[in-house]
C-alpha cells in the first residue's frame, strides 16, 4: 500500500495509527521527496505536528487569520494606490 499527502506528516500519522490497531499492517519504510526513510524515519515524521497545527501555533492567541495577512502586507501595493487614486478623481468629476 502507498499513502500520499500534500502535508508531509499526514500520511505517516495515519499509517502509524492504523498500524497500532491492525497487526497485519506492517510499515516497512517510506520516502519524502528523494529521501528514503526506514521505519524509524516514518515514526519520526508521524511525531511532528502537521502544517495546520504549525500554522495555528504561529498565530497570536485570539487573533483571526486575517490579522496575520495584514501583518504580512501592511501597506497596499503602489499600483493599487494608483488605481484607487484614479477612481477617486473620476468620482469627483
Amino acid at each position: 500500500m502507498i499513502a500520499t499527502s500534500k502535508d508531509p506528516v499526514a500520511a505517516p500519522k495515519v499509517a502509524i495509527e492504523f498500524a497500532k490497531t491492525n497487526e497485519q499492517f506492517v510499515i516497512l519504510g517510506g520516502s519524502m521527496g528523494k529521501t528514503v526513510l526506514n521505519v524509524d524515519g516514518v515514526k519520526a515524521l508521524a511525531a511532528l505536528p502537521s502544517l495546520d497545527e504549525l500554522r495555528e501555533r504561529s498565530r497570536p492567541p485570539g487573533a483571526p487569520a486575517t490579522k496575520n495577512c495584514s501583518a504580512l502586507h501592511p501597506r497596499p501595493r503602489p499600483s493599487l494606490r494608483a488605481c484607487s487614486g484614479y477612481a477617486s478623481k473620476s468620482e469627483a468629476a
